[in-house]
């Protein structure tokens, strides 16, 4: 049987306490036999990417780990079927095909007990975070997350371009929703975004060139693994 824990990046923030207080008690409900953590870093401001790569240090040898945002609802068949598939996968899992926003409306209809899949939402297309399904192997195969994304944004995007040009493949999706709840937004502009940004676009220039991509995401090109070729579940 495979051996799975539950990570989530934590800091506490008013407007986000009851979205982790759902999740913690989505997975308690429905997924009680797995371990749940929360995870933090020393660093200031918040940085997500160093948050994961430490929810896959820190995880039992040989463990699958789910790192779940502390404000994004999996749903059970989707989950259980990436954790499986990523026991023995040279790629990280995604348990969703679709991400859907529920924004502050479709948020207070989950609160008042409406069944998820009903809510108002709104489509993210091309999303690829929120939930994340890998072994430490896998997750170390293309370089983690860069953790000089200070702050918010970006990490998500920047991490995909490493695995398909690292791994030749996009991570592995399973058909299902997740469904992202309503916080405060952070502010994405000023010095802090804008370095950001200037990061993210040193990824896109490197898309495709496994030398590049290696060297910046300071992987070790001759350990690098083979690309995984497209065989795996296809990108929604």
């Amino acid at each position: 049987m495979t051996q799975a824990v539950v990570v989530l990046p934590w800091r506490s923030a008013p407007s986000r306490i009851p979205a982790f207080e759902q999740v913690v008690a989505w997975y308690a409900r429905h997924l009680p036999e797995l371990s749940i953590t929360t995870v933090d870093t020393d660093d200031d401001p918040f940085v997500l990417a160093a948050c994961r790569n430490r929810a896959i240090r820190e995880a039992p040898d040989g463990a699958v780990v789910v790192i779940n945002d502390a404000d994004t609802l999996p749903e059970v068949a989707p989950l259980r079927a990436a954790i499986a598939a990523a026991a023995s996968s040279p790629l990280v899992h995604l348990p969703y095909t679709e991400y859907r926003w529920l924004g502050a409306h479709g948020s207070a209809q989950v609160a008042a007990g409406v069944p998820l899949a009903d809510c108002d939402h709104t489509v993210i297309d091309g999303a690829c975070s929120g939930v994340y399904v890998a072994t430490a192997s896998t997750w170390a195969s293309h370089g983690g997350q860069d953790e000089g994304f200070r702050g918010w944004g970006f990490e998500d995007a920047a991490w995909r371009l490493a695995h398909i040009t690292l791994l030749g493949a996009p991570p592995a999706r399973h058909p299902g929703r997740v469904f992202a709840l309503h916080h405060r937004a952070e502010v994405r502009e000023g010095a802090g975004y804008e370095a950001n940004a200037a990061r993210m676009q040193r990824y896109r220039d490197a898309d495709g060139d496994r030398d590049a991509m290696a060297e910046l995401v300071g992987l070790d090109r001759t350990a690098a693994p083979a690309p995984a070729g497209s065989g795996d579940l296809d990108a929604a």
